[in-house]
């Protein structure tokens, strides 16, 4: 059940975009590459707006463009793997974030892959990696949450993860 909540009126004045923008990229997020097995074949794309919801049943969201076509893809075919990168695959975030110049199944030869139970592209050097199974969306403002319930767990556990703050790929 979704509930909308207002306990105070509408603002009559929002911050500007760059303003939010700006003040966002203050907060140090988590890197992730999230992926799925569409119809066309494999794709994915860099992610910050990953959170963990619950862990019975293991539970996580995440928040994508609702004009991307990893969205379409995933939505198609009704799983994704959330993939946190660790600090020493910078590269692999820029490439899946289109700053490259690398696209479809060229982004996944530069780094190594397997899959787990949905089929979705499992990074076999990650942090950590939740195989999903999409159980719902939502959709607010410029971007549709999926919730997926989390079917598979993989990752090397190990080492520094990479982060996000101040518009730059940094390690912790």
């Amino acid at each position: 059940m979704t509930k909308t909540v207002h306990p105070l009126p509408p603002a009559l004045e929002r911050p500007d975009a760059t303003a939010f923008r700006d003040a966002m990229a203050q907060v140090v997020s988590a890197v992730h590459v999230v992926t799925t097995q569409g119809p066309d074949g494999r794709t994915g794309l860099t992610a910050t707006a990953i959170a963990s919801v619950s862990d019975s049943p293991p539970t996580v969201l995440a928040c994508i463009a609702r004009t991307s076509r990893t969205l379409a893809a995933i939505e198609a075919s009704g799983a994704f793997c959330i993939n946190t990168l660790p600090a020493d695959l910078v590269e692999l975030a820029e490439i899946f974030a289109s700053r490259r110049g690398i696209d479809g199944e060229a982004r996944f030869m530069t780094a190594r892959w397997d899959t787990l139970a949905t089929g979705s592209p499992v990074l076999l050097d990650a942090v950590s990696a939740f195989d999903c199974r999409l159980v719902s969306t939502y959709d607010i403002a410029s971007h549709r949450i999926l919730i997926g319930e989390v079917v598979g767990i993989a990752g090397a556990g190990q080492g520094a993860g990479l982060i996000y703050r101040d518009r730059q790929f940094r390690s912790v």
